[in-house]
């Protein structure tokens, strides 16, 4: 094997186990009954643990490419593990929502934006030619956190409750996170400062609304799997539906990246999208009978979706600026983030049901398959 290649492949490893541990983010549904017991809290304001985690992640994304250059690459996965292991043990000892937010929304959040979005962007700078193939490994790895992690996180929180659950966390991180700093040793991410073509702001603009579709609608589902399969199935255990939603992600994600290194970005995008929809709907209308498949295929739709645009985007505009505009086309993640789950729990809390949320999200993805068309249209070409 050629050292070039030897090299990739550890940074790859690297950057996917930190992702994977990170990825457990993604299971926060399995806490929502829990904690509105824990607190005597709405299920909207306990979603907002989720949501607020997610808009200090996009955050991160947005500024990382400032940060990523200054620093060799085991520093900064250790950064992550930092943050990462002083917002579990915070949202461990809480005894406030509000101390859940600090630890789990602000600190995990901010774990995940630099872990997460240094993984993507470090993966693909050292497998040029490959970055699809890379950037989708890393995005499965993610997803791959979601689905081991509720099993886990439902394990920790039957033998000693939510602040068990995250204990368990921040070890996780702790070792999983040093593993990942020796395989990164000796990297640097070399922050490019030639002039490269890169996006204009109508395109991103164009870009950002079709992405906010599809991920809006993937999140509102994500971020209350559990509630809405036990919505349909009271006698469902609460982790089957995350697990199964990420464990599609996961499929989606390793598919959504190596598809995109071999045929037109815009098409796999605009695929994605009508696929959410078309799920989403399908669960609105038969209930009970298409819980699984249903969420597997949004799962598997979200999971292509956020595989396929970094790679879609790195493709358009060059390696020397695809870190700067992924990140301003990722806060339609974080916004998303925000109010999805946030929609959902509301629209829960006053009808009782998921119903209406799901038909939004249905409507939402339909936006993404619009944009993607109108981008087609436009001309912004994306491979």
């Amino acid at each position: 094997m050629r050292t070039g290649t030897q090299r990739g492949v550890r940074v790859l490893v690297g950057a996917s186990l930190l992702s994977a541990v990170l990825g457990s983010i993604h299971a926060f549904s399995v806490f929502l009954e829990p904690l509105e017991t824990q607190f005597q809290a709405s299920r909207g304001m306990v979603s907002l643990t989720y949501s607020g985690a997610l808009i200090f992640l996009s955050l991160m994304v947005l500024f990382g490419h400032r940060i990523y250059g200054r620093a060799s690459a085991p520093l900064l996965c250790l950064f992550a593990v930092l943050l990462g292991v002083v917002g579990a043990s915070v949202a461990a000892f809480s005894q406030t929502l509000w101390g859940v937010w600090i630890g789990f929304s602000l600190f995990f959040g901010l774990a995940n934006g630099i872990g997460y979005g240094f993984g993507l962007q470090i993966s693909a700078q050292v497998n040029q030619g490959r970055e699809g193939m890379a950037m989708g490994v890393v995005t499965a790895a993610y997803a791959l956190g979601a689905v081991v992690s509720p099993i886990l996180f439902e394990h920790g929180f039957s033998n000693g409750g939510f602040k068990t659950a995250m204990m368990g966390l921040a070890l996780t991180i702790l070792g999983v996170g040093l593993m990942s700093a020796i395989l990164m040793r000796g990297i640097h991410y070399v922050a490019s400062t030639r002039t490269s073509h890169s996006a204009n702001a109508t395109d991103v603009w164009q870009m950002w609304l079709a992405y906010f579709g599809g991920v809006m609608a993937g999140l509102m589902v994500i971020g209350h799997a559990a509630g809405i399969a036990t919505t349909f199935d009271p006698n469902r255990a609460m982790w089957v539906a995350p697990a199964v939603v990420a464990g599609c992600n996961l499929v989606g994600s390793l598919l959504g990246g190596m598809a995109v290194d071999r045929m037109a970005a815009r098409w796999v995008v605009g695929g994605f999208a009508m696929i959410t929809a078309g799920a989403l709907l399908l669960l609105a209308v038969v209930g009970a009978p298409a819980i699984l498949m249903s969420l597997g295929l949004v799962g598997f739709a979200y999971g292509g979706t956020i595989a396929a645009w970094p790679s879609m985007i790195s493709k358009r505009v060059s390696m020397a600026q695809s870190a700067k505009t992924y990140g301003r086309v990722f806060t339609a993640w974080g916004i998303a983030g925000v109010a999805g789950p946030w929609l959902a729990g509301t629209l829960y809390d006053g009808t009782g049901s998921y119903g209406i949320a799901l038909v939004i999200a249905a409507m939402f993805a339909g936006v993404s398959v619009v944009m993607s068309g109108w981008i087609l249209r436009s001309g912004v070409q994306t491979s």
